[in-house]
């Protein structure tokens, strides 16, 4: 034992200091104090993150994907808008006009559209207002009314056609063939087109 250690201390105190001997306790203890504190605290953040990967894996994706399916919910059954009352082909009298200088379309177009359910009125050359001055493949030409219906079941007989209305107080409609006319369309074509004038399909809203 040193002669500057007190009597009766047993060592557990050493002198420190230049003028004045002040006492200090080891520092061991409070290191073991320290150390398990801080294992504690990275044990008890280590489980909690554990948990959290478990409720994003698990719990969280579940509640996730069942709240997207009880926002997209089953799209009520589709229904289709009656369509407008339209006019049957038998109901529509064509007068059919030959704007080109080809001899005989006027006939053999009014023939075919005759076979497809149509009435025939008059046939003929063009009068002299379009005589060779209808560019396209041709022009429908009719009262206003006709806009409501004949010009789209005669339309699709002949693809590319323009419409055009008149004076008239009659509901018979003109087919005027244009110079770039080669045929009428192909007859499943055109009755193709025809169901989907008058029974368009229905549409349905995806379920987002």
């Amino acid at each position: 034992m040193s002669m500057l250690t007190p009597p009766g201390m047993g060592g557990k105190y050493r002198i420190t200091g230049d003028v004045y001997p002040r006492m200090r306790r080891p520092h061991r203890r409070r290191r073991i104090v320290l150390a398990s504190a801080a294992a504690v605290v990275v044990l008890g953040a280590a489980g909690w993150g554990t948990l959290q990967l478990v409720d994003v894996f698990s719990g969280d994706g579940t509640k996730t994907t069942a709240g997207k399916q009880a926002d997209c919910k089953p799209a009520p059954k589709a229904t289709t808008a009656p369509a407008a009352a339209l006019p049957k082909p038998a109901q529509i009298t064509v007068n059919v006009y030959n704007a080109t200088p080809r001899s005989g379309l006027a006939k053999t177009t009014a023939d075919e559209l005759k076979k497809r359910g149509f009435k025939i009125g008059k046939v003929g050359n063009a009068p002299t207002a379009y005589d060779k001055k209808v560019p396209g493949a041709g022009l429908l030409l009719g009262a206003p009314a006709a806009t409501k219906g004949a010009f789209s079941v005669l339309g699709t007989q002949l693809a590319g056609a323009t419409t055009k209305t008149d004076t008239r107080a009659t509901a018979d409609v003109d087919l005027i063939i244009g110079t770039a006319f080669k045929s009428l369309s192909p007859k499943a074509t055109a009755d193709a087109a025809l169901v989907a004038l008058t029974k368009p399909a229905p549409t349905v809203k995806p379920c987002r």
